[in-house]
């Protein structure tokens, strides 16, 4: 029996030929979902050369298996802490564990820790109207429920 150990072990060992980093790995009853990630995004012979090396490492047990092996989604919630230093300077959405939701710019990641530039109003001093104004907001990743690149087709 294949264990999830193992996969990651395998998967780990083939991602170190480049700068791709694992995401996840799902094993539920029969299948096998990798997902994996790189900087300049994953292309489809990326998934498929590691398909292929996970074949010939665990040979015929993998055959009771549906494997799938795919790049994390754009669009999807970050789940690895890589995915947060790939998107620094980029848009993204943050889902506050109250449920409200940030939108603004990735600005650094240190640890476990982020920052992201919001536009606030507020008053200036000695003014009457609000203005737009860049805020800074830290974040912890274990406090937000999500948080995700926001495509922009500007």
């Amino acid at each position: 029996m294949i264990t999830k150990d193992t996969i990651k072990t395998l998967v780990e060992e083939w991602l170190k030929k480049g700068d791709y980093f694992l995401v996840d790995i799902v094993m539920d009853g029969d299948r096998i979902a990798i997902e994996i990630d790189h900087a300049d995004g994953v292309w489809i012979e990326d998934c498929a050369e590691l398909s292929r090396f996970l074949q010939e490492s665990v040979g015929d047990e993998l055959g009771d298996y549906e494997l799938e092996v795919g790049s994390a989604g754009i669009g999807q919630p970050f789940k690895v802490e890589q995915q947060y230093v790939n998107h620094v300077g980029d848009e993204v959405e943050v889902l506050l564990a109250d449920g409200k939701k940030l939108t603004g710019t990735l600005k650094s990641v240190e640890g476990r820790q982020f920052v992201v530039t919001v536009k606030e109003k507020q008053i200036p001093e000695g003014k009457k109207r609000p203005v737009l104004v860049d805020v800074d907001k830290e974040f912890s990743m274990d406090e937000v429920k999500s948080t995700k690149y926001l495509l922009n087709f500007k």
